[in-house]
């Protein structure tokens, strides 16, 4: 079953200059705080982590999958949740810039993009509104000769300024200047606190765009126990880069969730497996992801699963039986 509505505001631009500004000699306070760490080049993440970049764009983790230090990728769909890194204690003014962003954030990381750097055109995978994710920029040091080129249209963000991009564009950033350009790029969760920073031109479409606002989650606070049942779903559902297909396809392959100290897990054959956090009302989502793909549990005579994806206001639901698994 899929629920949409077509009548819908689309976004205004390619990117918005946010209703916040940031003191640039504090951000490179703190950006020289911690350039004496050798950064370790990016990579991204896809069906799990990927391969570093060929390019001289390199990363400093204030945030990352679990805390680990080691990640230069944003994370996604199946790693843990994002958390503080060791970095984020030796840059104050930093926390400061990100404790003032209203929305819960995910991967925050500091990007250098090295002196006649210059990456391919790309998009980032599910990297915008419509799928509960926005990307921020708070630019520290950069040049005249570096640029972001956003669906078309060349920036040159300056420091101290708060921007949003939509990545899930097609995009490049080129430095043919003698200088690194230093970006803290900043993931977070859409909700509608964020809507206040963005200009007056923006507010339609976040009230009635296509634009996913996570729900506030809680705690499960309900027996574990029924949460382990076992079912079948169709391969397209644990792919996070697909969008509608899973409802009709008519592949099966078997699933489980399963219940350990550690939390709850989606395991799907062969060897996929993703931890899940508890939204409300028995439905999760997938950890280190937003609420665009969810299941949730629902009890009766037959227990079944409705599994979701969400793009903008648009929702695709499949609902299929399940069995319990009882503790041995």
């Amino acid at each position: 079953m899929t629920v949409t509505d077509n009548a819908a505001p689309t976004m205004p631009a390619e990117a918005a200059r946010l209703a916040a500004g940031f003191d640039t000699a504090r951000l490179l306070a703190d950006l020289d705080a911690v350039r004496t760490h050798q950064w370790k080049l990016q990579r991204y993440f896809g069906d799990g982590v990927g391969a570093q970049t060929e390019v001289d764009w390199r990363i400093l983790p204030l945030r990352s999958p679990g805390g680990d230090s080691s990640r230069t990728d944003p994370g996604g769909p199946g790693s843990a949740d994002c958390a503080d890194t060791e970095w984020l204690a030796r840059t104050p003014y930093l926390r400061q810039v990100l404790a003032s962003v209203p929305a819960p954030l995910r991967a925050v990381r500091l990007m250098a993009l090295g002196p006649g750097a210059v990456s391919d055109v790309h998009n980032d995978t599910k990297y915008g509104p419509a799928w509960g994710v926005a990307r921020l920029h708070v630019p520290i040091t950069t040049h005249h000769d570096a640029t972001l080129v956003l669906d078309g249209v060349t920036h040159r963000w300056q420091p101290g300024e708060f921007w949003f991009g939509d990545f899930s564009r097609m995009h490049k950033v080129e430095n043919t200047g003698a200088q690194s350009r230093v970006h803290m790029v900043v993931d977070c969760l859409v909700v509608p606190e964020l809507a206040k920073v963005f200009p007056a031109e923006w507010q339609d479409y976040l009230a009635h765009g296509e634009v996913l606002f996570n729900r506030p989650e809680t705690p499960f606070t309900g027996d574990p126990g029924r949460l382990a049942r076992r079912f079948e779903v169709p391969p397209p559902f644990a792919d996070w880069e697909e969008d509608g297909l899973f409802p009709d396809t008519p592949e099966r392959v078997p699933a489980e969730i399963t219940v350990t100290p550690d939390g709850v897990e989606l395991r799907v054959a062969p060897d996929q497996s993703f931890p899940l956090v508890h939204v409300d009302d028995a439905e999760f989502r997938f950890a280190g992801w937003s609420q665009e793909r969810t299941l949730q549990l629902l009890d009766g005579p037959r227990p079944r699963v409705a599994l979701r994806t969400r793009t903008g206001r648009t929702v695709r639901e499949l609902i299929v039986n399940s069995d319990p698994v009882h503790a041995s």
